[in-house]
């Protein structure tokens, strides 16, 4: 089962890459939702309100499940397609390259094109500290007061996270489990029978 994914611990210094006047620069941003990445394209064209593209690519989803390409303006599969075999070459995902275009005068034709923004994207990401992280589960634990002692072995033994607690009569803890472990802890909180478990979305 895969529990873990690769992304970037936070946003690259820019690269520059050039080619017969034209100026090309590579950005890299962690995110985790599509929300961010207008941010940071906005971000972009006030920094480089002068340049003539900003095309991009990234991936969102500890299984690479959801990406999107943008080739702003230049030919079709010039762009956002070399940015995002990048990404996928270093298999790494909740990521958003950018690469900022500042036009010198001199076409490049579409194979130019693509050398250059795929050469831009791969420098970004090799200047990028890539990190592995697991894929964790968040749930709700339901209990007695009386009954904490046991939940609170078995979140000890099982090495869980706690993230929050609620104590009261009525006691709520918010753990995190890696993926791979779900099953196998689940199982032993279900058997002491006194603690209520949710999946929490």
């Amino acid at each position: 089962m895969q529990d873990t994914y690769k992304t970037i611990l936070k946003h690259s210094e820019p690269t520059l890459y050039k080619d017969k006047g034209s100026k090309f620069f590579g950005y890299a941003f962690p995110i985790k939702s599509e929300e961010e990445i207008n941010t940071h394209i906005d971000y972009l064209k006030k920094e480089h309100h002068k340049a003539r593209h900003w095309c991009y690519a990234w991936r969102i989803g500890n299984s690479y499940e959801y990406y999107r390409i943008n080739d702003d303006g230049e030919p079709s599969g010039s762009a956002g397609l070399p940015i995002y075999g990048q990404i996928q070459s270093k298999e790494v995902t909740n990521i958003l390259i950018v690469v900022v275009r500042y036009f010198g005068g001199t076409k490049l034709g579409v194979s130019g094109l693509i050398t250059a923004y795929k050469t831009t994207a791969q420098w970004t990401l090799e200047q990028s500290e890539i990190i592995t992280k697991t894929i964790d589960w968040n749930y709700a634990l339901k209990f007695a007061y009386t009954d904490m002692n046991k939940v609170q072995r078995i979140v000890k033994q099982m090495s869980v996270e706690l993230i929050s607690q609620q104590m009261d009569m009525d006691c709520t803890y918010i753990i995190s489990i890696r993926k791979s472990e779900c099953e196998k802890v689940i199982a032993a909180f279900e058997e002491l029978r006194c603690v209520r478990i949710t999946l929490l979305a």
